[in-house]
């Protein structure tokens, strides 16, 4: 996965493969913090991934560490 093929899987441009493509798309979008800085609507959906967990919070630095 590939930061464009994700956003445009989110975005709705490109039809994904499946299911877990989808998934794979948003998860790539949160962990790498492009969800954020992208349309309102794409980070207002990863955010409702992550709380209805099809999607899990980035890990950060200080995380990782624990």
């Amino acid at each position: 996965m590939d930061a464009y093929r994700a956003a445009m899987i989110a975005d709705e441009v490109i039809e994904p493969e499946d299911t877990e493509e989808v998934r794979a798309a948003w998860q790539y979008l949160i962990n790498t913090g492009i969800a954020w800085v992208l349309q309102g609507r794409i980070g207002r959906t990863a955010l409702a991934m992550i709380d209805t967990a099809v999607c899990t919070a980035p890990v950060t630095h200080l995380e990782e560490q624990k």
